[in-house]
């Protein structure tokens, strides 16, 4: 299949300078905070692990100008567990008495657009900008990216025409049968003319030599420093152009991660939750589904010919023209002159904006809702099967649960029954200690503390991270699922693989009374649903042993072990701005952010 062209959707990135050097994170992987500030007696309660003060630097980038090249120097400052290293520059550390928790004063900045009525009460003072979060490149040497031989990423075994189409990455430092059947960016995408944008550069050299010079397009988020920094990049490459998505609502991000790949036979759509960093492919969990190769019309045709069962072809196209961009009304066109009949998912989008009417179940959750309600057919004692959400980043979502969690998202997911059990999977403290990167893994699961301690009754739905049946319990997710399992977890009545996190910004939120539906991101995903594959069937059997991988199997890979296991005595969930220093990670660091 030869490859004529790219379409990429990316999300927009933020850095930050700290004593550590500068850091770069997704901004549309935090969420959308609670503004109001923490009072200092605050108590954070039994839900959160007491840190002392400490001394010692924790793992940073090097501090060049451009955070992409250092992290592909792998420049770090790291201090071995012990060393006993001061911190180079005397940052101001503030500590409530009562929560014991050191923060910097760094900490305090976060705020949102709710917060307007409470700054204009305020005296003048100039406006603050909702600071850039770091993340810290690998603190592991050259050998990171490079600990498997290279055949590791070769495209060996693929199975494009499995039944669901639904993929989990390579991962270094596991048994390679977990990788048999995993996709790899270079390996498995780029040779199939697949490909995906991050660092530019990184992201050229994933091609084969005979097709980096094929137009790439990037829809981003990027704003002015961040994109600047991007265009330049992109300054030696002539065949890169890019399309800007208009982020009109306060705080939301670009956090669609999409590929429209064209070829000479058609074009396939990828759909996946990794981010725009070469780590991201390595040592991460991280799922995408990757399309059938679609087909050209005959000339001639309708343009909304070609349409699927699961209307796929007029929401996606419903979804590009949500970005209002000039750009890509060429692949708009494009796309209506093909045949994508052949899909068997539904598409899960969400796009800034406030919405009325039949358009409020568009977008967000109340488009999950209304697909569940028409599509899922019900099975006995319902009531009794749980939701299952998998996910790596945490927003505000008020004092209680009542305010949006089980008032309206719970709803959701629970279409045709509720008031069922919710179970929520996010990794503890030692899941990231003990993972394959260490700490920095950590800089992937932005749940602040300055939203953790204001609600703490959220932390009774929490369940660690583990993923023994595909070989991937110290890989941390970045991947994003949400799933109904039955009693015995040995069936799914539905599946959701999806860029969006646990936050309002991501799902959206009623307003008015119920009548608005107010999103804040762009986030993608994919639903898979027993009546698309099969008419009659109501449930997926849930894959006991996904790898090593045939292609061949009927029953769905869970990327996690099923049942989850809730939080032990001493678990706490990862808090990833609070200092890490009572036992060293995997590569003998602590955790120190500035």
């Amino acid at each position: 299949v030869k490859c004529r062209g790219i379409v990429c959707f990316v999300m927009n990135k933020m850095s930050r300078e700290s004593q550590h050097g500068k850091w770069t994170l997704s901004s549309s992987d935090d969420e959308d905070e609670d503004p109001s500030p923490l009072p200092s007696d605050g108590n954070p309660g039994k839900g959160l692990q007491r840190v002392e003060k400490t001394r010692g630097v924790g793992v940073g980038a090097g501090s060049g100008s451009d955070p992409r090249q250092a992290a592909r120097s792998n420049q770090v400052n790291r201090e071995k567990f012990g060393a006993g290293v001061t911190t180079s520059s005397a940052k101001r550390k503030k500590e409530s008495e009562d929560t014991g928790w050191a923060l910097s004063s760094s900490d305090d900045d976060c705020e949102n657009s709710s917060f307007a009525d409470h700054r204009k009460a305020r005296n003048p003072s100039p406006k603050r900008t909702k600071p850039e979060r770091a993340r810290p490149a690998s603190p592991h040497g050259a050998s990171y990216y490079k600990e498997e031989p290279a055949d590791v990423f070769d495209a060996g075994f693929l199975p494009a025409d499995g039944a669901f189409r639904f993929y989990l990455n390579r991962v270094t430092g596991i048994e390679k049968k977990f990788n048999t059947g995993a996709l790899h960016i270079k390996g498995s995408v780029i040779q199939k003319s697949f490909n995906y944008c991050f660092d530019i550069s990184w992201m050229v050299q994933q091609y084969p030599p005979e097709f980096r010079d094929k137009p790439v397009m990037i829809v981003h988020g990027e704003k002015r420093e961040s994109k600047a920094r991007l265009i330049q990049q992109a300054q030696p490459y002539t065949h890169i152009r890019f399309c800007q998505a208009k982020l009109d609502i306060a705080f939301g991000t670009h956090h669609t991660k999409m590929m429209l790949l064209w070829y000479e036979e058609g074009f396939r759509v990828v759909i996946l939750t990794s981010n725009l960093i070469p780590a991201d492919w390595y040592q991460k969990t991280q799922g995408l589904w990757l399309s059938p190769l679609y087909p050209k019309l005959p000339e001639g045709s309708p343009f909304l010919a070609g349409e699927s069962p699961t209307n796929f072809k007029s929401d996606l196209l419903d979804y590009l023209r949500s970005y209002r961009a000039p750009e890509l009304e060429e692949w708009i066109q494009r796309i209506g002159e093909h045949d994508l009949s052949q899909t068997r998912v539904y598409l899960v989008g969400s796009t800034p904006g406030r919405f009325l009417g039949s358009d409020m179940e568009k977008w967000g959750h109340l488009r999950l809702r209304k697909l569940l309600s028409e599509n899922t057919q019900r099975v006995q004692n319902e009531e009794a099967w749980p939701v299952v959400a998998q996910f790596s980043s945490i927003g505000s979502m008020g004092v209680d649960k009542t305010k949006w969690l089980a008032a309206e998202f719970q709803h959701t997911l629970t279409t045709l029954a509720l008031n069922i059990f919710f179970t929520q999977v996010y990794p503890s403290v030692e899941n990231v200690r003990t993972s394959l990167e260490g700490y920095p893994a950590g800089g992937s699961l932005p749940y602040s503390i300055q939203t953790a301690q204001r609600q703490l009754w959220l932390h009774s739905y929490f369940h660690y991270w583990s993923a023994e049946v595909t070989g991937r319990s110290h890989a941390m997710p970045h991947i994003k699922t949400y799933m109904r399992t039955s009693p015995d977890f040995a069936e799914l009545s539905w599946f959701l693989v999806t860029s969006a996190n646990l936050s309002k910004a991501a799902w959206g939120a009623l307003e008015k009374n119920n009548t608005q539906m107010m999103v804040r991101s762009y986030e993608l995903g994919v639903l898979f649903l027993p009546s698309a594959f099969v008419s009659d069937m109501k449930t997926f059997k849930v894959q006991k042993n996904p790898f090593p991988a045939t292609g061949s199997s009927a029953s769905f890979p869970v990327p996690f072990d099923l049942p989850p296991q809730p939080y032990r005595n001493k678990d706490q969930p990862w808090i990833w701005n609070i200092p890490y220093t009572q036992a060293p990670d995997t590569h003998g660091n602590v955790w120190v952010p500035s």
